[in-house]
C-alpha cells in the first residue's frame, strides 16, 4: 500500500473506529515541519533557557532559541505532558463534553484554565491561535505520512506557518514505543524524570504489563473483541496499527481478528457491522471505545447487543483507542484487561 493510500485510510480508520466521528472525515494535514526519534538539548535544570531541539517521529528536528513555554497541543498530548509536570496552555481536540465536563482525553487537566482552539474534529480557530503566539504545536500522528492529528486539512498550511510542529507517532507500533517518545519529549521540555511519581509510574506500568502477560498465558482460551458503537453500525477493530491492541497481542492476549478482506475498505483498521450482525465474532470479553464521540455500553439499546454472551455475563470493559501517553494513564488499561481475563467465564 502506498503512503498516500495509507494516509487516506488511517485517519479515517481511527475516526470510524471511534464510531460517531464518521467514515467521511477528511484527513488531517501533514505538518509543515520535520520530525523523528527524540533528541533533547535541554533538561529540567535548563527549563526556560535555551537552546532547545527535538527530533520527532517524522524525521524533523525542531530547533528554538529556548525551551518553549507557549505550547499548543492536541488534548491527549497535553494531558500526557501534564502527568510529567509540563502544563500546556492551549489545546485542540476533544476537551469538553457537551455537558461542559472534562473529556476523557483531557486526563487530569483543569480544562477551565485552557485556551481551546477547537473542541471537535475539523475545528481549529486559526485567528485565535495566531493571537496566542504559539512557540510550538504538538500532536500525534496516525499514519506513515506524518499527518498531524486533529489539524484540519483546510487550514493546515496557515497553521504550519505560525509555529513549528512536533509529532509523536502512534501508528503501527506497540504502546511502549510512543510512551517512551512522549517521556523523551516531556524531559526535553523540562520534566524531572527522576521524580518519585514518574519513576513509580513506569514501574507500575511494567508490573501491569507482566500481569497481563501472565493472565493471557494462563487463559489463552479467552477471546477479547475490541468494539466501538455508533447509532447505525458497530465497529470491530483488528490489532493492525493500533498501539494498544498491537501491544496486547504481543503480550499474548487472544484478540479477535476480523479477516483482512473484511477490513479492506478501511485500510486494514476494522470491520463495519450492522447491529443485526453484531454477534458475528464470538467473544468472552469485549473492550469498548471510551471516547465521547461513541455510544457507551450502558447507552446501547440494540437487542442484539444485549444478547451477546459477554454482555450478559457482564464481561465488558472500556478501551482507550487514543490512550493518554503517560505511564500513569496507560497502566490502568493493562490492569483492567488483565483482571477481566483473569475473572472471565468462557462464554464464546
Amino acid at each position: 500500500m502506498s503512503n498516500a493510500r495509507t494516509a487516506r485510510f488511517s485517519r479515517r480508520g481511527i475516526l470510524a473506529a471511534g464510531g460517531a466521528l464518521g467514515l467521511g472525515a477528511a484527513l488531517v494535514a501533514c505538518g509543515g515541519e520535520e520530525t523523528r526519534n527524540g533528541d533533547s538539548d535541554s533538561s529540567a535544570a535548563d527549563k526556560g533557557s535555551g537552546p532547545w531541539s527535538f527530533e520527532d517521529d517524522r524525521g524533523t528536528t525542531v530547533k528554538l532559541d529556548k525551551v518553549p513555554a507557549n505550547i499548543v497541543a492536541f488534548t491527549g498530548v497535553a494531558a500526557a505532558l501534564y502527568d510529567y509536570g509540563i502544563e500546556v496552555k492551549g489545546v485542540f481536540g476533544p476537551t469538553r463534553t457537551t455537558a461542559g465536563k472534562a473529556d476523557v482525553q483531557a486526563g487530569d487537566m483543569d480544562v477551565s484554565k485552557l485556551t481551546i482552539f477547537g473542541n471537535k474534529f475539523d475545528s481549529f480557530n486559526v485567528e485565535q491561535y495566531a493571537a496566542f503566539r504559539p512557540e510550538v504545536l504538538i500532536s500525534t500522528t496516525f499514519d506513515d505520512a506524518g499527518s498531524l492529528w486533529y489539524v484540519p486539512e483546510a487550514s493546515k498550511d496557515k497553521i504550519a506557518k505560525l509555529a513549528p510542529s512536533v509529532a509523536v507517532s502512534v501508528y503501527d507500533r506497540q504502546l511502549p514505543e510512543p510512551l517512551q517518545r512522549m517521556a523523551e519529549l516531556a524531559e526535553s521540555l523540562g520534566a524531572d524524570m527522576k521524580a518519585a511519581k514518574v519513576v513509580g509510574a513506569k514501574k507500575d506500568f511494567e508490573a501491569a504489563a507482566e500481569r497481563l502477560r501472565k493472565a493471557a498465558k494462563a487463559r489463552p482460551e479467552i477471546k477479547v473483541l475490541a468494539g466501538s458503537a455508533a447509532p447505525d453500525v458497530f465497529y470491530v477493530s483488528g490489532s493492525n496499527y493500533s498501539v494498544d491492541l498491537e501491544y496486547f497481542k504481543a503480550l499474548g492476549v487472544n484478540i479477535v481478528e476480523p479477516p483482512e478482506e473484511a477490513k479492506k475498505a478501511t485500510g486494514g483498521w476494522f470491520e463495519t457491522l450492522s447491529w443485526e450482525n453484531v454477534d458475528k465474532y464470538p467473544a468472552d470479553v469485549i473492550i469498548m471505545d471510551d471516547r465521547a464521540s461513541t455510544i457507551q455500553p450502558a447507552d446501547i439499546t440494540e437487542g442484539t447487543w444485549k444478547k451477546l454472551p459477554a454482555v450478559e455475563a457482564g464481561q465488558v470493559i472500556s478501551r482507550s483507542p487514543e490512550p493518554i501517553l503517560s505511564y500513569d494513564k496507560c497502566t490502568p488499561l493493562l490492569v483492567n484487561l488483565a483482571e477481566a481475563i483473569e475473572k472471565a467465564k468462557k462464554v464464546s
